[in-house]
């Protein structure tokens, strides 16, 4: 019986003082409802049938509410005529009074009440208006607190975003808008992360370690007069494990870690952005030694004056100038040091990228082959694959992958598979997850007319015939002119992993990626819109060679290239008119060179393509075999080349 009292109690719904406010709505809303009286107030009209039946003498009685409503009484001989017969009041509840059998509202009263006394004088009828004020004292009262009950909701909302719905106790969320929004890993906090999981990155690995290991074993450094460096920037592009190698020496640490996000900085209310920054470095030396990382540490950390918008930057650069502070100023400690991690280095204010505040930058660059294969390794492992998968094959298969899209690629394998109801992930579930990374999703049931296909046909049997007869273009490996993402066909090809490129491999590049126009031209003697992508690489490729890498001739050994970011809000080119024309004209003539160039190939080669498009006609997707049976084998051989990319 105990029990079973307990449930009942336990089941009985908690008060939510939120029920105040719904019983008192569903009062107001009753009281309005009743307050009306129960009845349907008259029949809609206008003022010109109201005039009508004034002068047919059907109107007992005119109330004029508040200036601009007129509530019509009839009499009860109009009432039983059949026109009138719907005005009949419709009552819900019993009421003592007559109710009006019309209403309309008006314009001005005085041009209203002149009409009407001129009708009443002219049919010499007995009528007198009467004039109502009505008034709703509850409603009137209620829409006078409504401003107040908004200025103190809107307040109440305002402070609880504020303190992000946390605080001790109430009332005191507010007081925690300055501080520190960091979170603590320590030796209570489980991080599963180690330098086990980091594939590849052995050289950030190698300088992250070192600070590890200095603020576990201190005396094996200060011994020799070394200081520890207080600060340590991860830079490298999106994916490639900077906030991965941050969380792993949360993990192989035995000191606190403070790991926050720069954006965590930035507030509403003026002034709050420092105040977090002092809270956090107070928090860090009170247990010191401990580590802080700023992730995407350019939302505070970008050069100051540089914003377009000044007057919206002064927050910004307050909470950039107490960082700058915190990291190398008056009464630091050397015993707190800095993490941060970027993919927008060229942003960064030159102060905070000096020695002694980060004295080190780590450059975390995208993985080679050997660290693609070290990252497999790893997001493998939690999959159930085939036990003769070729990791080596994997890895050649997605040059210029972040460990990002190898995760993704991954993950995407797993789904292939269990998509297709298998038991394992094999070898052609990774090319179909690359596939679908780079390509998209394939576009089976995309209408699409036979000439619009021999033209997408022709277009990628272009780009294979001649990048397999240029020695510098990227061999192809796969072309289909299935419809995948927003394209109507893919290639997919070998590209060759280099440190520098000259300008003929440039040019050649070029040339293949302009074949598919000039297969159109040279099939069907005419152009179109297919080509927009390629269009758009080729220019990006030339105006690099001419502005950029200077391997223009006309234009010489200059570039307009500023890596220090200086100039991008600046509205002037580095260069003259006469220049611009030259560059112009000049990136122009390249491209139509190797457009000229690519023609010329097709011709010679054009029955070649013409059976190369068929085969993809019928087939649909065709390999690097196909090419090989019609053109033969390809006399160019290039070594350490790498899997397809688009």
């Amino acid at each position: 019986m105990a029990n079973e009292k307990k449930n009942i109690k336990e089941n009985k719904p908690k008060f939510n003082p939120y029920w105040i406010y719904g019983i008192a709505l569903a009062i107001f809303i009753g009281f309005q409802i009743f307050n009306s009286s129960g009845y349907e107030d008259g029949s809609i009209t206008n003022p010109t049938e109201f005039f009508k039946f004034v002068e047919n003498g059907d109107v007992d009685k005119v109330e004029i509410v508040n200036r601009r409503l007129a509530k019509v009484y009839l009499t009860k001989e109009a009432e039983e005529q059949e026109i009138h017969k719907k005005s009949k009041p419709n009552t819900l509840l019993p009421t003592a009074t007559k109710l009006p059998n019309y209403k309309f509202e008006f314009g001005e009263l005085e041009i209203f009440q002149n009409k009407l006394n001129k009708v009443i004088e002219d049919n010499n009828l007995n009528l007198e208006p009467v004039y109502i004020t009505e008034e709703n004292h509850l409603t009137d009262f209620l829409l006078g607190l409504l401003p107040f009950i908004l200025l103190i909701g809107v307040w109440i909302f305002i402070m609880r975003r504020m303190s992000g719905g946390a605080g001790g106790g109430a009332g005191g969320q507010i007081f925690n808008i300055g501080k520190s929004k960091a979170k603590l890993f320590d030796q209570n906090t489980e991080v599963k992360t180690t330098f086990k999981d980091v594939a590849g990155l052995e050289g950030a690995k190698e300088e992250v370690q070192e600070i590890v290991d200095f603020l576990r074993f201190p005396e094996k450094y200060t011994t020799l007069g070394g200081k520890i460096p207080k600060g340590a920037l991860l830079v490298g592009p999106p994916g490639t494990g900077k906030t991965l190698l941050a969380r792993a020496v949360a993990g192989e640490a035995k000191v606190p870690f403070f790991s926050l996000s720069g954006s965590d900085f930035v507030e509403m209310f003026v002034g709050v952005g420092a105040s977090r920054v002092r809270d956090l470095f107070k928090q860090a030396k009170e247990k010191s030694p401990s580590i802080i990382f700023i992730d995407e540490i350019d939302a505070i950390g970008r050069a100051r004056g540089k914003n377009a918008m000044s007057g919206s930057n002064d927050e910004r650069e307050n909470t950039l100038n107490q960082l700058l502070t915190e990291m190398d100023g008056f009464g630091t400690n050397t015993n707190v040091i800095v993490l941060a991690a970027t993919n927008r280095a060229d942003i960064l204010d030159k102060a905070l990228m000096r020695a002694g505040r980060f004295d080190r930058q780590i450059f975390v660059d995208l993985p080679d082959i050997r660290e693609r294969k070290e990252i497999f390794e790893v997001h493998l492992r939690p999959l159930k694959k085939e036990k003769d998968l070729d990791l080596d094959f994997l890895s050649r298969q997605t040059p210029g992958f972040s460990g990002a899209d190898i995760a993704n690629v991954c993950n995407e394998a797993a789904l292939i598979a269990a998509r297709n109801g298998k038991k394992f992930v094999d070898k052609q579930d990774f090319l179909d997850a690359v596939d679908r990374i780079i390509g998209g999703l394939e576009k089976k049931n995309k209408i699409i007319t036979p000439s619009e296909k021999r033209a997408v046909a022709y277009h990628e049997a272009g780009h294979a015939t001649v990048s397999w007869m240029l020695e510098h273009a990227a061999p192809l490996v796969k072309v289909t002119i299935v419809p995948r993402g927003r394209s109507l066909g893919a290639a997919w090809y070998l590209p060759e992993e280099r440190l520098i490129v000259h300008p003929e491999q440039m040019l050649d590049e070029m040339c293949a990626a302009l074949g598919g126009r000039a297969a159109e031209k040279v099939m069907f003697d005419k152009i179109s819109t297919g080509a927009l992508s390629d269009l758009e690489k080729v220019t990006k490729q030339a105006r690099a060679m001419v502005t950029i890498y200077g391997l223009s001739d006309k234009v010489g050994n200059l570039t307009y290239y500023d890596s220090s970011g200086q100039n991008e809000y600046g509205f002037t080119k580095p260069y003259s008119e006469k220049t611009a024309e030259l560059i112009d004209k000049e990136i122009s003539d390249i491209i139509e060179n190797q457009y000229r160039r690519a023609i010329n190939l097709l011709e010679v080669n054009k029955d070649k393509l013409i059976q190369l498009a068929e085969v993809l006609l019928e087939k649909e997707v065709i390999f690097k075999d196909n090419l090989e049976k019609i053109f033969g084998s390809r006399p160019f051989v290039v070594e350490d080349r790498e899997g397809p990319t688009k």
